[in-house]
């Protein structure tokens, strides 16, 4: 039995896997505090560039406190890896647009995201992308997840579960 830290469950990881990962958090956890700041995430390859890397943060961070803790981190490791399924990262995909959590996406978040992720794009431009794409996905102008979802599997032709 020993005096083992308890480690968070999760349906996804054994754990063995659970363990390399709780390691791996507390690697990033340069200031001891057992939460992952943004700065401290910045340090990860690919993500110190990261536009939507605010984004990511505030959809993983489910208790709202800015950072992510071990329970957060682990959880969110499927949406964002091989190892969860569709539906779930269809999901967290969705909540990246949906930034005030009304399960829609509105045109003018559409555009905020569009927005952090490429700013090649004249505002003039990137509205008009965004008024097509409302006005040939959404309802009543804005997008619905089942209507984001329908457009991202058809679009990347996603197989396997989505359950």
């Amino acid at each position: 039995m020993g005096n083992k830290e308890s480690l968070p469950v999760n349906k996804h990881f054994t754990a063995h896997e659970i363990r390399l990962l709780t390691r791996g958090f507390k690697a990033l956890d340069r200031d001891g505090s057992k939460k992952l700041s943004v700065s401290e995430l910045m340090s990860l390859p690919g993500l110190d560039n990261n536009p939507l890397l605010h984004r990511i943060v505030d959809v993983l961070d489910t208790d709202g406190d800015g950072e992510i803790d071990i329970a957060e981190f682990i959880a969110g490791i499927p949406k964002l890896s091989m190892k969860g399924d569709t539906n779930s990262q269809l999901q967290f995909l969705f909540r990246i647009y949906d930034m005030d959590n009304d399960g829609f996406i509105s045109s003018g978040e559409l555009f905020q995201v569009l927005r952090m992720m490429d700013e090649r794009w004249s505002d003039v431009q990137l509205q008009q992308m965004v008024d097509r794409t409302i006005v040939q996905h959404g309802t009543d102008g804005r997008i619905s997840f089942d209507q984001f979802k329908a457009v991202v599997l058809a679009s990347f032709h996603f197989e396997g579960s989505t359950e």
